[in-house]
């Protein structure tokens, strides 16, 4: 029951959190180790079950989605969709040591960027870089889409900061966006590691279901939040604790 209850929690707040502010798998992943699930079938567990509320939420957007900046939509979905399949490629040949040894130093990555993500996205504008062009719109989605078919953690903020690059100015399109990216990152990579029989299915099940729960009721409240600064505080602290804990394991 408590392993129950704490896969519930963890993914109705993924949930929402990925709708909102980004940063749902800060919650998931660590609550699998603590389960006992191995690292890289944890990462790929969280993976597929931040699916469903991506979906959720991309759902929550639909009337807000369109393409801005110097590519069109179909080439976003075209190039991020290689890079996912890329980036969980290379995790199925990244030994088990190995990835556990680089969990941390992600986790801490992914922390400090969402943490830097509102002062990025101003500098990106101020600076007028969002005028990207074509060539270079294709490398920053190709990374940023290779990054997150590797390790979700952080992605949410990672191609808010990308969609700048790209030009986009509409919040509520670039969330809409956001979340139908990640809903075909993890889709494609999470097929992937199941056919490498790397997904937990007990406790996936159970995540998948809360996270899309979430993901709905994210997207529904999101434009009645006034205080995603405070959301944005929480998801950083759980990262940073989150990244000391796996220092010290």
């Amino acid at each position: 029951m408590l392993e129950f209850l704490l896969l519930a929690g963890a993914g109705l707040a993924a949930g929402a959190l990925n709708a909102v502010a980004g940063g749902g798998t800060f919650l998931t992943f660590p609550v699998l180790v603590w389960l006992g699930v191995p690292p890289i079938s944890a990462n790929a567990t969280a993976t597929l079950t931040a699916l469903p509320g991506y979906l959720g939420s991309a759902w929550g957007y639909r009337h807000d989605l369109h393409a801005e900046g110097s590519l069109g939509l179909r080439a976003i979905l075209l190039v991020a969709a290689f890079g996912a399949m890329a980036g969980a490629l290379l995790l199925l040949v990244t030994p088990g040591d190995v990835f556990r040894g680089l969990v941390p130093w992600l986790l801490l990555a992914a922390t400090a960027l969402f943490a830097a993500g509102p002062r990025l996205l101003a500098a990106l504008a101020s600076r007028g870089v969002g005028q990207a062009g074509p060539g270079l719109s294709v490398l920053g989605i190709l990374a940023v889409s290779v990054y997150g078919g590797y390790f979700n953690g952080g992605l949410g903020i990672m191609l808010l900061a990308m969609f700048g690059l790209l030009g986009h100015t509409d919040l509520h399109a670039m969330n809409g966006l956001k979340n139908v990216l990640s809903a075909l990152l993890s889709l494609l990579s999470a097929a992937t590691f199941v056919v490498a029989g790397l997904i937990a299915w007990q406790p996936a099940l159970v995540l998948a279901i809360a996270t899309a729960i979430g993901g709905w009721l994210g997207a529904r409240s999101s434009r009645r939040i006034r205080r995603t600064d405070l959301l944005r505080l929480f998801v950083v602290a759980v990262g940073a604790l989150m990244t000391v804990a796996f220092f010290l394991l």
